[in-house]
């Protein structure tokens, strides 16, 4: 069927309804001389009269009654369909893609997305943990999540978390054999583990702050992991100092298998930020993700 064929039937059936060219004619937000039009049309093409018409009022004859009585449920239902079509569209519904570091999806992402998810089962999500800085417009990620001190300028960021802090620790074995250090100088004289960064394959230079005195700090040890659960179970195992996020290793340090130092040297930063290219046209579904992650002090 012809689009124009739509609006004809459609035209007919209003005026069948108000009975009357002038308020069908309104109705449908055209003139009267155009529907009366619409309608000759319609019948020269059908080659029945639909319509009978006297100078009071217009009624249907048997084929216009047999036309509406087949007309009346099918427009209806397309009726009814478009108006799903809007709720579906007004509702939050689609695929975001995020691009992560496992710390981030563990400890902010998905204690959100457990909560959020069951309310909207049309909106799919998918994490990809990385610690790498990915390309989220080349790469096709709707969003990325990164520490705030790494943003780049033209992203628009959301706060996400709470401030987080580093922790050196060692374990109660290592320090029966070696002194605690009690500046960062004397990490010089301690194993230390290392942490190979997956973004260009360097080792990560331990980031301490003290007073506004910032240093970055390379330490040496027998052992070096991509991965800081590993670190975790070194430093636990008593083969050195490990540098990792405060929450990693909080129930270690107070069931005593873990011991911190050089606290003083840890110092809050900023934590997590979802960030998005400025230009992007936030989806309802997005706005709605980005609504539940938001952090609120």
């Amino acid at each position: 069927m012809r689009r124009e064929e739509l609006v004809d039937l459609n035209a007919f059936m209003t005026v069948a309804e108000e009975q009357n060219f002038t308020r069908a004619a309104a109705r449908l937000g055209t003139s009267q001389s155009a529907i009366s039009h619409t309608i000759r049309r319609l019948e020269a093409r059908l080659g029945v009269r639909l319509l009978t018409r006297t100078t009071r009022n217009v009624a249907p004859t048997e084929a216009g009654e047999r036309l509406l009585s087949t007309l009346r449920p099918a427009l209806d239902s397309i009726g009814a369909e478009l108006a799903s079509l809007g709720e579906l569209r007004e509702r939050p519904a689609g695929n975001i893609r995020i691009t992560t570091s496992e710390h981030a999806a563990t400890t902010v992402l998905w204690p959100a997305l457990k909560k959020l998810l069951p309310e909207y089962p049309e909106i799919n999500v998918e994490l990809v943990t990385d610690s790498s800085l990915t390309d989220i417009v080349s790469e096709r990620f709707d969003a990325g999540v990164r520490l705030g001190e790494a943003l780049a300028k033209e992203m628009v960021a959301v706060r996400i978390g709470p401030e987080l802090r580093m922790a050196i620790v060692g374990s109660p074995a290592y320090f029966s054999a070696n002194p605690a250090p009690i500046s960062p100088q004397d990490l010089a004289a301690h194993r230390c583990i290392n942490l190979r960064m997956l973004s260009g394959g360097g080792l990560y230079a331990w980031e301490l702050e003290k007073d506004a005195r910032e240093l970055r700090v390379r330490v040496d040890g027998q052992l070096a992991f991509n991965n800081t659960n590993m670190i975790v179970r070194a430093a636990v195992d008593g083969f050195g100092l490990g540098f990792v996020m405060e929450d990693h290793v909080a129930e270690h340090v107070a069931d005593g298998r873990l011991v911190r130092v050089l606290e003083d040297w840890c110092p809050p930063f900023a934590g997590y930020h979802l960030y998005y290219p400025s230009r992007r046209q936030p989806s309802a579904a997005f706005s709605v993700l980005v609504d539940a992650l938001r952090h609120r002090d």
